[in-house]
């Protein structure tokens, strides 16, 4: 396997698995968090900048051609998870400000709770 090919290859690799795990049909399903799209994007970038640098010889590397070939299912299934992904986001997003809400609301009531505690001691030492 010529380096070009390596380098495509171990992109398409790490790329595949984390795919994977931001598949909801995967078993290694887990849910999407920043790090992944950043592992993603990292993943994205190096191939791209790869690719920039030009892939000379592809044709004549039957290898390259398939480890490009491969980057293009990946890319192609990453095009499809993004709505799931953008769906799951918008989720986590709306639930993280509802326990925000709910945490400033609790954070109220302890506030007026202990104003109302505070008046009821010093009501009871001026008695």
């Amino acid at each position: 396997m010529s380096p070009s090919s390596q380098t495509l290859h171990d992109t398409n690799e790490r790329l595949r698995l984390l795919l994977d795990e931001l598949a909801p049909e995967s078993p290694k399903f887990v849910a999407v968090t920043s790090e992944h799209l950043a592992r993603v994007l990292a993943e994205l970038l190096l191939a791209g900048e790869f690719l920039r640098d030009g892939v000379a010889g592809a044709e004549a590397d039957p290898e390259l051609s398939r480890q490009i070939s491969e980057y293009r299912k990946n890319v192609e299934r990453l095009r499809s998870l993004l709505p799931t992904l953008h769906a799951n986001l918008l989720n986590e997003r709306a639930r993280l400000e509802s326990e925000r809400a709910h945490l400033e609301s609790a954070a109220e009531w302890a506030r007026a709770s202990r104003k109302i505690s505070s008046r009821a001691i010093s009501r009871n030492r001026k008695d």
